[in-house]
């Protein structure tokens, strides 16, 4: 009997054991990742999302505030009950993008608009630009040869200009803005850089509103947003030019078991109506 006994109980520590394996987040509390205010991440999200009512931000003040997409991941990335949102073209192996009313966050759904949290890619200069070299980037970007390295990294290329002649400047270009941006920005400067050696292009990562308003005080050449360039910016003088259209991709931890929420389920989770994984159906 004792034998008995113990064998029941030696099975039950073994159910336990298995009900709280790695992957099972149930009974655990929803950490809740955002970006900074400023972000221009953030301010999409929120407005898709309807977390943003009549202006305000209802993001749950629970919250955990990073300030770059790197960030974001990294913090998901290491915490099982953790979800967050980023750039789609950012997703890699080291966290996983759920599906949102049932459709995949891709590019394709992006470019067919049945994903429903998107939002476009801006640069914007005070004016037209003066600086030639920048002037050549910003050509390059948008040529065929620039829309192709936006559509390899997993981005939705709008339109081109057609193939890239260079007017060969020498120069620095400057360039600052949103951390979702940074990546491709980054590979587009790579590759003009490999065309035209006498052009230097610094990038400078902070968001998408001090990205903004550093153009408007001439601070770069040409200032970067994850979002659409606001009415008081345009009336501060920026040129706002789409550079291609990109998803946010809702994500968790690589062990959380769910795979698809609603846009409600979202909003109920980050304004902290819903705040127990064990809530999500």
């Amino acid at each position: 009997m004792k034998k008995v006994l113990a064998l029941a109980a030696a099975l039950m520590m073994l159910a336990g054991a298995l009900t709280g394996c790695a992957g099972n987040t149930a009974n655990e509390d929803i950490a809740v990742i955002s970006r900074e205010e400023g972000s221009g991440t953030r301010s999409a999200f929120i407005e898709l999302t309807g977390v943003e009512v009549d202006g305000v931000d209802q993001t749950t003040q629970k919250a955990e505030i990073n300030n770059s997409t790197a960030v974001v991941m990294q913090t998901i990335a290491g915490n099982k009950a953790a979800i967050g949102y980023i750039s789609l073209g950012s997703l890699d192996n080291s966290i996983k993008a759920v599906n949102v009313d049932g459709v995949e966050a891709t590019a394709e759904n992006v470019q067919n608009e049945t994903y429903p949290i998107s939002r476009p890619f801006n640069v914007a200069t005070l004016g037209e630009l003066t600086n030639e070299a920048a002037k050549d980037f910003l050509n390059y970007i948008l040529s065929d040869e620039g829309q192709a390295i936006i559509t390899e990294k997993g981005y939705v290329s709008t339109a081109t200009t057609g193939a890239f002649t260079s007017t060969n400047p020498s120069g620095t270009v400057t360039v600052a803005g949103s951390s979702s941006v940074s990546p491709v920005m980054e590979k587009l400067a790579e590759a003009y850089m490999a065309i035209n050696g006498n052009v230097t292009i610094q990038i400078q990562t902070s968001d998408s509103s001090t990205g903004m308003s550093s153009a408007i005080e001439g601070l770069c050449d040409i200032g970067m947003a994850s979002r659409a360039v606001k009415d008081s910016e345009l009336a501060e003088g920026l040129v706002s030019t789409t550079i291609c259209m990109d998803g946010i991709a809702v994500v968790v931890n690589q062990e959380n078991e769910v795979s698809n929420l609603t846009l409600e389920q979202i909003r109920q989770i980050f304004v902290g109506e819903v705040t127990s994984w064990g809530d999500i159906a």
